[in-house]
């Protein structure tokens, strides 16, 4: 009797001691749900200013209380995503950014410098093309005043749009190793407010150079043999006859002017204006799309520029002075040039004034 008096003890005592850790774990399930509450206070003990969870909420991207009235006043930090090419996601904003600094600025800055090193190479290999025969000194007017006046506005504009834009987007990395901090701040500075105010004047005049242009800029049959002998006209100066504007002039005015300086000034007035209720995300796609039109119509103009002044035998002359000689007229335009001697065209005709020897 003793024996089961002892062994009974003993397992009395031994159930008691287990009893506190039964106990313990079965009510264990029941604080696990203040743990995060628990464990975050603790961290704020040990580590002040430490608000983890409060974070990982903003990070997320989800809209939050805020007191500011608007479209995503409420989202902090963008959420998740990435442009095309990128392997990996981010921040909508960061990827943003390592698109416009990646990929636009290394390929679009290329791309300007290759053309810029091909139309060089081309003009020392071939030099301008010339005129067949002697200027006859009898002139054909080319531009009126209006028209000239809608040209030089967008001209000068946009040269002065492409500069400030170029400093913009390539400027940290070519000029501001050369000028330094403080100066390259300042150039900067001006350049965006002088690309800020000078962009409405650029629209306007843009819109006024569609309307006047637009009528001699249609397509027209001989369009496709003007492309098709385009090569052997730069390169042997043989020439293709066109109307007032040849295929190569219209699809600048269609392609450069028409699509590509729209797409500019659209996108632009969006980023000029972000009072209109735009959320980040439209104003991130728009400048990337404002970005690379802007890289091509530079392209684009490279050529015009080049044919224009340099790389074409008196064609500088006809915007200038709005007036060119017959045989340019002739040898460049020559279907143009029949409507105007058989009076199909309006056009003033006349000798050249002394000046424009």
């Amino acid at each position: 009797m003793s024996i089961h008096l002892r062994v009974a003890g003993r397992l009395a005592i031994v159930l008691a001691a287990l009893l506190p850790v039964v106990a313990a774990a079965q009510a264990q399930p029941a604080p696990a749900m203040g743990t995060s509450a628990q464990e975050q206070q603790q961290r704020r003990v040990e580590q002040p200013g430490n608000n983890a969870p409060v974070w990982r909420d903003v990070h997320s991207g989800a809209p939050n209380y805020t007191s500011i009235p608007g479209r995503e006043t409420g989202v902090l930090i963008q959420p998740q995503a990435r442009f095309a090419g990128q392997g990996t996601t981010s921040t909508a904003g960061e990827a943003w950014r390592n698109f416009r600094n990646g990929p636009i600025t290394f390929y679009g800055g290329w791309l300007i410098v290759l053309v810029v090193l091909a139309i060089a190479a081309f003009y020392f290999a071939k030099g301008p093309l010339k005129l067949h025969d002697k200027p006859t000194g009898r002139v054909v007017e080319r531009f009126n005043t209006v028209e000239r006046w809608a040209h030089w506005t967008v001209a000068i504009s946009f040269c002065v749009l492409v500069l400030t834009g170029l400093n913009i987007l390539f400027g940290k990395h070519v000029l501001l190793p050369i000028l330094g901090y403080t100066l390259f701040s300042w150039l900067t500075t001006l350049a965006k407010y002088a690309h800020n105010f000078i962009a409405p004047l650029f629209i306007v005049g843009l819109l006024a150079m569609i309307v006047v242009y637009v009528k001699d800029n249609l397509p027209e049959k001989g369009d496709l043999a003007w492309f098709q002998g385009a090569f052997a006209m730069f390169w042997s100066g043989k020439h293709v006859p066109s109307g007032r504007f040849n295929a190569g002039e219209k699809a600048y005015f269609w392609i450069g002017v028409v699509a590509l300086c729209i797409t500019l000034s659209v996108t632009g007035v969006i980023m000029l204006f972000p009072n209109f209720d735009q959320v980040r995300t439209t104003m991130q796609q728009v400048n990337v799309i404002h970005s690379i039109a802007a890289v091509i119509m530079c392209l684009f103009a490279l050529g015009h520029i080049y044919v224009g002044t340099i790389g074409v035998e008196g064609a500088y002359r006809n915007m200038r002075d709005g007036v060119t000689d017959e045989t340019w007229a002739k040898e460049h335009h020559e279907l143009w040039y029949n409507d105007v001697k058989s009076g199909k065209i309006a056009a003033k005709a006349g000798a050249a004034p002394q000046i424009q020897h």
